[in-house]
């Protein structure tokens, strides 16, 4: 597939690589010989210097036999990757993505507008970070989760503490144990990461401490995994966000809206907060002070919230004062952590949930790289793997037989399934019928393979 991306910042980076290592061929353009010189040091890409929204530059790089375009251009106003992209689509690229920074561009009418005009998507990082932390604070009781089908079918990821019940054993007995004291809880694990590597599970793997657990199950089974696991839901009513950032106040808007007790938001910078104080809701108690001191934190009453958000902009601030806000007794914190290496080393530390916009932006531009048979992609901090859900084609090779006689790439994992109104966990006897709706979790080298069943 032939991919072009306008813009080396942080995000197209990222996915100039990912893509690359996919075996794409893609080029990157950007203005900037800095970003241009960095990215060609890192990545095995074609890469072409010249100003934004050039038609010779766009030219230049084959736009006109692009299978995708991706205009992610970092600047402070980001109507050039509209531009861009919509040149590009007149140029003949059959696919073109703009990243946003406007939220009035994602009301419906807007979309349909953007999709007349030859717009594929459109979509806006820091919202859809916001959505992802609020989220979270909805599902206290896991790491991570993520809902098909409106929630039929729920992926969630479990931490194994020093006190967990399951050190003990294996997968096979894990899930006999569950059941024996829960009749009817239905729940697959579909992999495990360990020390920064993902396993696809077999009924003899033992768990160990630390282990994350990715465990696919019905709506109705979350409730026992929870009790089984010790883990607790905890009633979020006050909650304390540390950056002014954007991703920040759009956390903090939707809290007021939602009517929790107190949101409370501190900025170091006097401008910015004067700023957020007049712009935010009454709601919203916009502070003036460092979220890396603690004595300041404590005067703030930090003990007191039952959630922390650190979206500093600052990796290492984020990672620490979650860190601190953990040992201090707040039961949930979520850092916005940017830097890929860090992911692992803050959920070690003991931070609950991380946000990494780059990654949920891989997400939804990775659909498109994938058959028409792919309903989303998902990456899940903390691990290499790809969660997808699928629609299966008539006549597809994943419907020809049952699971156990299908040869199914050996990296990847059917969780669940979707027919109808009805959801069911997939065991070696469970055979997809077209239509159906497939949770699959699979490693980077298994999903072209995957991709393929379904079609």
């Amino acid at each position: 597939m032939k991919i072009i991306i306008e813009g080396a910042g942080q995000v197209g980076s990222h996915l100039a690589k990912m893509l690359s290592a996919e075996g794409s061929d893609v080029t990157v353009l950007d203005d900037d010989p800095e970003r241009i010189r960095s990215l060609s040091s890192s990545a095995d890409v074609a890469t072409v210097l010249g100003p934004n929204s050039s038609i010779p530059l766009l030219k230049e790089a084959g736009t006109a036999k692009a299978d995708l375009f991706i205009a992610v251009n970092p600047l402070k106003d980001q109507s050039v990757n509209i531009v861009s992209a919509l040149l590009a689509k007149k140029l003949g690229a059959k696919r073109v993505i703009a990243r946003i920074d406007d939220e009035d561009y994602l009301t419906p009418e807007n979309k349909l507008l953007f999709k007349d005009m030859g717009m594929d998507m459109v979509f806006y990082p820091e919202k859809s970070a916001s959505d992802e932390i609020l989220d979270m604070l909805r599902h206290t009781a896991t790491n991570e989760s993520l809902d098909f089908a409106r929630g039929k079918l729920q992926l969630a990821v479990f931490k194994l503490d020093d006190d967990s019940p399951l050190l003990d054993m294996n997968v096979k007995e894990f899930a006999h144990k569950v059941k024996e004291q829960e009749a009817g809880a239905d729940f697959r694990i579909v992999a495990i990461s360990r020390g920064g590597k993902t396993i696809i599970p077999s009924f003899d793997t033992p768990f160990k401490n630390y282990d994350y657990l990715y465990i696919i199950c019905g709506r109705n089974s979350m409730p026992a995994l929870i009790k089984y696991l010790g883990k607790d839901q905890v009633d979020i009513r006050r909650v304390m966000i540390l950056g002014g950032s954007e991703i920040g106040v759009m956390v903090a808007e939707k809290l007021a809206a939602q009517k929790v007790d107190e949101v409370k938001l501190i900025e170091i910078d006097p401008k910015r907060c004067r700023t957020l104080s007049a712009a935010l809701p009454s709601e919203v108690n916009v502070t003036c002070g460092d979220a890396r001191d603690s004595d300041f934190l404590l005067e703030e009453d930090l003990k007191g919230y039952q959630a922390v958000l650190a979206v500093t902009g600052n990796d290492e601030v984020n990672i620490l004062t979650c860190v601190a806000a953990k040992k201090m007794g707040v039961p949930r914190v979520i850092a916005q952590v940017e830097n890929l290496d860090y992911i692992r080393l803050a959920e070690e530390m003991g931070v609950d949930s991380v946000v990494n916009k780059k990654l949920i932006t891989a997400s939804r531009i990775f659909k498109f790289t994938l058959s028409d048979k792919v309903r989303s992609v998902r990456y899940m901090s903390g691990t290499d793997a790809e969660v997808l859900e699928y629609t299966a084609a008539p006549g597809s090779k994943i419907t020809k037989d049952i699971l156990k006689d299908i040869d199914f790439p050996a990296n990847a994992i059917i969780g669940g399934v979707i027919r109808g109104g009805e959801s069911f966990i997939a065991v070696g006897h469970s055979r997809i019928e077209a239509y159906d709706r497939v949770a699959v979790f699979a490693l980077p080298d298994a999903v072209k393979e995957v991709d393929k069943m379904f079609k």
